[in-house]
């Protein structure tokens, strides 16, 4: 392989960032992984509640084919339906594949691996383990890339961030400026390919249920060098969360895959109207009422995260929250004491954070910002194009650079079914860590090729960027700025979003980035100077904000995760296309084009939550010739 030993680096050290490290490894590709943090310590720990694959273990005739259509179907027809089909054909052997390296899954007393339920589908297809599926998953993953550590053929990078692209004159991606976040020294590092696997956004909402470093900025940062952001207006915001001051801590879905059941008191003198237009007492006054169990018979507690969020936040505006707060209760005290010990991780979460043991009282929770299914655009020639092998699979608009996880936009359309996260990371890794080989194949030059000139450009533009930030001598402060930030996206552009709020948000977001100009650092030392490395992200995350403000105020209809009361309906005739920003110099806020959905496989239907019928779909025009990256 004509790739062999040619430097290529990932950003990020999560699931994503390690599964396209060992793949490219394996590949014989020399790896240095660029993380904000110790790899173990990645985002990808916190994911809770396991990960999909249609194994049909529970005799349930489930298929990977039922897996695409709950997915392209969960995610109301706005994933490009090839990735899903591939991603889904290929979950079985993934979960076969973290096995084998040691990760402990639960199983049953045959010792068969178990499988829960989880939310939009009917099949029990999620294996886990646990409640800490993520942190296994990502443990066993470590493990694989030490071995190739020890080889010599992967080293990693941590507490360093990545800054910038550098990319020489052709537009090829020739390696990155990162900065070492104990003494802020900036570096060059160069490479032939460079993986971003940056994970999520969390931060520009500040109350998520995502880590501190969550900011979004190397996405940021890319999209100011010309990436292209795809579908950013669609955020997800999971219905079950612990209510707190400074953010909100994940409950995860697997407490209602389990039998947690959410409800309130129950109100009869007020009523709800229920998905076919009628309208039903509140429950019964004084008594728990199990109220998705009576608008979704069929799906009950585990309807898809964006229509559960819909409904909590119904009910709590309605005035039926907890004492009239913003909260419900979702119960588990009623479970056995087998199924409570599954759940032990999340459990003791709410008993360490609220003082409430939630094996005997029920939780309190409320919606938190969770996931972005939007992120970077990348390519995915289909197996069966003509041109399949003349592009390159999770490559982004800017040569060389590929983007993989949840920081790419590729796998879950406008909402993302629970425990399909975990699957899209591992997958997009491994066909990252086929794919850049192949790109490195074809590459007619190398980075050792390039003038030494390019790379001192790039180092001199961050280090012009941090002098900059560093002297601002302004009224105004970091954090501050930060909290207006989140609290003004919070409050305009989670759950339900209207036309006049969106643009009061836009323009609140220049004022933002006016003042941003303004702030005054107290703290200039060089030594793990956080407030600078946050100040500097700042930036970045205020055009993701706008990207997903512009990109939410523009699009007019009631989609997935993007719902406006004022247009109730899915408008697939003006609407089923794909959201495209990019970073506009001469213009105060992103450009916004769109292209459209590859619907290959399924047609549009209604997205309907309220029977429970097991359906076989019929997917059409399926490749002969899928190979998948196991």
């Amino acid at each position: 392989m004509a790739c062999k030993d040619k430097e290529v680096i990932v950003v990020g050290g999560g699931l994503a960032g390690l599964s396209a490290a060992m793949k490219l490894a394996e590949n014989g590709c020399r790896v240095k992984i660029v993380s904000v943090t110790k790899v173990k310590r990645s985002h990808s720990v916190c994911a809770q509640g396991g990960i999909n694959a249609a194994m049909n273990l529970k005799g349930e005739d489930d298929s990977p084919l039922i897996h695409a259509y709950d997915t392209i179907k969960g995610g109301d027809f706005l994933a490009n339906q090839p990735p899903v089909l591939e991603m889904c054909l290929a979950a079985p052997a993934i979960i076969q594949m973290m096995a084998r390296f040691g990760c402990p899954f639960n199983r049953t007393p045959e010792g068969n691996l178990d499988f829960r339920r989880f939310g939009g589908t009917l099949y029990n297809r999620t294996a886990f383990c646990g409640a800490s599926t993520g942190q296994q998953l990502l443990y066993a993953l470590d493990e694989q890339v030490r071995k190739y550590e020890v080889m010599g053929r992967v080293k990693k990078f941590e507490a360093h961030e990545f800054m910038r692209l550098v990319m020489d004159e052709q537009g090829l991606a020739r390696g990155i400026v990162i900065m070492d976040l104990f003494n802020m020294k900036l570096e060059v590092l160069k490479a032939d390919a460079v993986v971003i696997a940056t994970g999520g956004i969390g931060m520009i909402f500040k109350k998520s249920t995502n880590s501190t470093f969550c900011t979004g900025a190397a996405n940021g940062r890319l999209f100011k060098q010309g990436m292209l952001y795809a579908n950013g207006e669609f955020i997800q915001i999971h219905p079950t969360a612990i209510p707190g001051h400074d953010k909100l801590r994940l409950m995860s879905e697997s407490a209602r895959g389990e039998g947690g059941r959410i409800w309130v008191y129950g109100d009869s003198t007020k009523r709800i109207q229920m998905p076919d237009g009628k309208e039903v007492p509140c429950g019964k006054t004084g008594e728990p009422w199990y109220f998705l169990e009576e608008l979704y018979p069929a799906f009950g507690n585990l309807v898809p995260r964006d229509i559960g969020a819909r409904e909590v936040l119904r009910i709590c505006e309605m005035g039926l929250g907890i004492n009239g707060e913003m909260q419900v209760y979702l119960d588990v005290s009623h479970l056995s004491d087998e199924k409570k010990e599954k759940l032990k991780a999340i459990l003791e979460i709410y008993q360490k954070f609220t003082g409430d043991d939630p094996k005997k009282v029920p939780m309190r929770i409320f919606p938190a910002m969770h996931y972005t299914m939007g992120g970077a655009w990348v390519d995915w020639p289909a197996a069966d194009d003509p041109d399949r092998f003349e592009r390159y699979r999770q490559m982004t608009n800017l040569r060389g650079c590929f983007n993989i996880g949840e920081s790419d936009y590729q796998y879950h359309g406008a909402n993302r079914l629970g425990a399909n996260a975990l699957l899209a990371c591992i997958f997009s890794g491994l066909v990252a860590g086929q794919e850049v080989p192949r790109y490195l194949d074809n590459l007619k030059s190398s980075y050792h090729d390039t003038p030494v000139a390019v790379f001192e450009e790039a180092l001199k533009a961050e280090h012009d960027i941090k002098q900059d930030i560093l002297s601002r001598n302004g009224p105004e402060n970091i954090h501050q700025l930060h909290d207006e930030l989140s609290e003004w996206m919070l409050a305009n552009v989670t759950v339900k979003r209207d036309n006049q709020g969106l643009q009061k948000t836009m323009d609140k977001l220049k004022e933002l980035r006016e003042r941003y100009k303004h702030i005054s650092l107290d703290d200039k030392s060089q030594f793990a100077n956080q407030t600078y490395a946050f100040a500097n992200q700042f930036g970045p995350m205020l055009e993701l904000a706008m990207v997903i403000t512009k990109g939410a105020l523009l699009r007019d209809e009631f989609r997935g995760a993007h719902y406006k009361p004022e247009f109730p309906e899915r408008d697939d005739e003006n609407w089923l296309k794909t959201t495209l920003a990019s970073y506009s110099l001469a213009l105060d806020e992103p450009t916004i084009t769109y292209e459209p959905v590859d619907l290959r496989h399924l047609k549009p239907i209604l997205r309907d939550y309220t029977h429970a019928k097991k359906v076989k779909p019929k997917l059409e025009n399926i490749p002969t010739n899928i190979v998948l990256p196991i």
